[in-house]
C-alpha cells in the first residue's frame, strides 16, 4: 500500500467578521481545544488571546487606511474525544489576484482550517520498520465529525467570495475557493486594498 493514501489535507478557508468569530471559537472552548502558537516555545494562548490576535487581523484589511503593522493568525490546536488526539492547524493566507497584467503586491485574506486526512500506522516488516497513512475517518471519527461540525457552521454563516480586478483591459471576476459573511464583504468593500486595486464586492 501506498504511503501517500490519504494524504494531504481536509480545509476550510474562510473570511468572517471577529464577532462571527467568536461564535465559531466557541466551538472549540466547548470541546477544550488548547490553541499554540508555532514559535520555538510553544506558547499556549487563551481564547480571549486568540480572540484578539483574529481581531487584530482582520482590522488590517478591513481599515480605512492601511495600518503600519504586518498581520499574522497561525496556531496549532490539540483536541482530545475520550481516546482520541488530535491536531487542527490554523493560519492566515492570501489570494493573489491580477491587476493591470499583473499580480498585485497585496493579497485578499482568508483563514485556513486544516486537519491531515492520514492517520499514520507504525508497522514492521522483513525491510524494518515503515509505516502507511490510514484514513482518519475510521481510526478518529470523532475528530473527522467535529471538522465537519465546524465546517457545516461556517458555511451556514458565508457565501462563496467573489469579486472582480482590474485585468488588462476590463474587470474579471475571481472565483477563490473561499467564503465570506455579508458583514464581511461588507467592511471589505470600504478597506483601503479595495480602494488601492479599485476592486469591486461580487458577494451578495
Amino acid at each position: 500500500m501506498s504511503r501517500l493514501n490519504h494524504s494531504g489535507f481536509y480545509k476550510l478557508k474562510f473570511f468572517l467578521t471577529p464577532e462571527e468569530f467568536k461564535s465559531v471559537l466557541s466551538l472549540f472552548e466547548q470541546k477544550q481545544a488548547q490553541f499554540r502558537l508555532t514559535n520555538h516555545a510553544n506558547t499556549q494562548h487563551g481564547y480571549d488571546q486568540v480572540y484578539e490576535a483574529y481581531r487584530t487581523y482582520y482590522r488590517y484589511f478591513t481599515s480605512q487606511k492601511k495600518p503600519d503593522y504586518h498581520p499574522f493568525f497561525v496556531y496549532s490546536i490539540s483536541l482530545a474525544f475520550g481516546d482520541e488526539r488530535s491536531g487542527f492547524f490554523v493560519r492566515n493566507e492570501g489570494i493573489s489576484f491580477p491587476h493591470f497584467g499583473q499580480w498585485a503586491e497585496d493579497e485578499l485574506p482568508y483563514v485556513m482550517l486544516s486537519l491531515p486526512k492520514g492517520f499514520q500506522i507504525d508497522l514492521e516488516d522483513e525491510k524494518g520498520q515503515y509505516y502507511i497513512y490510514e484514513d482518519i475517518r475510521e481510526h478518529q471519527p470523532l475528530t473527522y465529525a467535529f471538522f465537519d461540525e465546524v465546517a457545516s457552521y461556517t458555511k451556514k454563516i458565508t457565501k462563496p467570495l467573489r469579486f472582480s480586478s482590474l485585468a488588462a483591459d476590463a474587470l474579471q471576476e475571481q472565483k477563490p475557493p473561499v467564503r465570506i459573511s455579508k458583514e464581511a464583504a461588507k467592511d471589505m468593500m470600504n478597506s483601503w486594498i479595495f480602494k488601492k486595486y479599485e476592486l469591486v464586492m461580487n458577494t451578495k
